[in-house]
């Protein structure tokens, strides 16, 4: 009952972090989600794959919650989402494949690799509008979408803090940038959770309760916290300075991603 309540606890403060930093919840739940599946003495081998799995399968949720939103105010560019889309189903997929083919210790340590880089970008870089200009083909959309989804899914992210940049340095403008963006995050998920899914089928020693490398319960847990919470994250974020939670949650990410590597290269 106690890992019920865990994941309760890290589903809402994902979603608090995610309405208040206006990024998914993606980069904190991985973490978290190694620390409570590594104190409840899961097997050191499945860990960080369970963890990667579950976090793309809550993404699912808070994606599709988080494109509604961004649809209604008109800021998903379906034709661009339509031409990344099988590219960040591809992508995921594969991305999916390399990281069953990884070592737990390798592979969280890539993670945490990956968290310091996007800390750094939140730090010291921002997102800032791209003069106008004409939209790039969609051949290069889609080899764009290849390589955000297999980058999103080795990392378990919904892709946002990838796909924005991109977005907006390809011609869209900020405001359909995030939205589209945020609706890009559903196939990395949905193909992501699957792979992961898949390739984790045959492992024998998971933990009850999962299918492959992702935790049912730990999904259904985290979802709904964080559905609930990022709202109040959301709330927050207007009566907050926008750097201060910039650099907040850099720093957040600092000490998680130093943790994951340090903890996967075995220093800690």
């Amino acid at each position: 009952m106690l890992l019920y309540v865990w994941f309760v606890i890290a589903g809402a403060f994902a979603g608090v972090c995610a309405g208040l930093f206006g990024v998914g919840g993606g980069m904190v739940i991985v973490p978290v989600l190694v620390w409570i599946f590594t104190s409840y003495q899961f097997s050191p081998e499945v860990v960080t794959h369970l963890a990667v799995g579950t976090s793309l399968a809550t993404i699912v949720v808070t994606s599709i919650s988080s494109l509604t939103a961004h649809n209604k105010r008109g800021g998903v560019r379906w034709d661009i989402w339509r031409n990344m889309a099988l590219g960040l189903v591809i992508g995921s997929l594969v991305g999916a494949g390399v990281a069953d083919a990884i070592d737990g210790d390798s592979l969280q340590a890539i993670i945490g690799v990956g968290a310091l880089l996007i800390a750094l970008k939140m730090l010291f870089f921002s997102n800032k509008e791209q003069p106008k200009k004409p939209l790039t083909p969609p051949s290069v959309q889609f080899g764009a979408g290849t390589g955000i989804g297999l980058a999103s899914s080795i990392f378990g992210i919904g892709g946002g803090s990838l796909t924005v940049p991109f977005l907006n340095w390809a011609g869209l403008s900020m405001k359909q940038s995030v939205g589209t963006a945020a609706a890009c995050g559903l196939p990395i998920a949905l193909a992501g959770a699957a792979g992961f899914a898949w390739f984790g089928k045959d492992m024998t020693n998971l933990p009850e309760g999962t299918i492959g490398f992702v935790h049912i319960s730990g999904f259904f847990c985290i979802s709904v916290a964080s559905f609930i919470t990022a709202k109040i994250g959301a709330k927050l974020a207007h009566q907050l300075p926008a750097l201060m939670l910039k650099r907040a949650f850099g720093i957040l990410l600092l000490f998680a991603g130093s943790q994951l590597l340090l903890s996967g290269l075995g220093v800690i």
